[in-house]
């Protein structure tokens, strides 16, 4: 069996799903890939089941009956890789913004001593490729918010491309991560680091979606402009621990 997982959630990703579960299959160090699909009207669960047949084992598929944000899709998604036992679990997008050549890269971080590796577009090595001004302009500014608030030494905070050692994962709370949104990866790093965990970042390419539709939104951003504050104030009252 192999130790390490990917959970990908997925909302109208038929465009992408069958390539992307292909390239991670298709890598030298062996994953298994879990998909948390939210009642995609497009299909996208109809091609997972199509292709577990032949990848037993290998590839899982859990079906819920509507939009429930991105955090609670990665939450039932660290339960199940908890429950299976996986040492290393990953989690990264349908769109190919994230490369699946570089999953080995993040495991290979945490193998190495590090308790969370991030695929950073911000430190050297890594960078962005198609985004729009707006858009870089818009991450990059809220990347020095969140670092200014939560004095979190992490780049690219707002990052979901993430790989987690089990233990990471078992010392967490998972009930009390409450953010749904993209704020969601702040509040995990964060989390990560209060509980004195080490998070490496390791330099990754982030490519914009070439098929398909982007799912930001005026409601994500202002989750993650006025939820890390409110983050950052519980912290002094409570902990993440478990």
């Amino acid at each position: 069996m192999s130790k390490n997982l990917v959970i990908i959630p997925t909302f109208n990703e038929k465009e992408n799903i069958e390539k992307i579960i292909s390239a991670v299959l298709n890598l030298d160090m062996p994953f298994h890939i879990l998909i948390v699909d939210d009642g995609s009207p497009d299909g996208t669960a109809d091609i997972v089941k199509r292709m577990q047949k032949g990848n037993e084992g290998k590839l899982h598929l859990i079906e819920r009956k509507g939009k429930m944000g991105l955090g609670t899709a990665y939450i039932t998604g660290f339960r199940f890789g908890l429950n299976h036992s996986y040492d290393y679990i990953c989690e990264m997008d349908a769109d190919f913004s994230h490369n699946p050549q570089d999953l080995p890269r993040l495991v290979e971080a945490c193998k190495d001593g590090a308790d969370m590796s991030v695929g950073s577009r911000y430190v050297p090595g890594g960078k962005t490729e198609n985004w729009p001004f707006d858009r870089l302009v818009l991450s990059k500014g809220a990347s020095f918010y969140v670092r200014a608030i939560t004095w979190m030494n992490v780049k690219d905070p707002t990052a979901g491309f993430v790989c987690y050692s089990h233990r990471v994962l078992a010392a967490i709370d998972l009930s009390k991560i409450k953010f749904i949104g993209y704020a969601f990866q702040i509040e995990m790093k964060y989390a990560t680091k209060t509980l004195g965990f080490s998070v490496k970042e390791v330099p990754i390419t982030f490519v914009d979606r070439i098929e398909g539709v982007s799912k930001m939104s005026r409601g994500i951003i202002k989750e993650a402009v006025f939820g890390v504050l409110s983050m950052r104030i519980k912290s002094f009252f409570s902990s993440y621990s478990n």
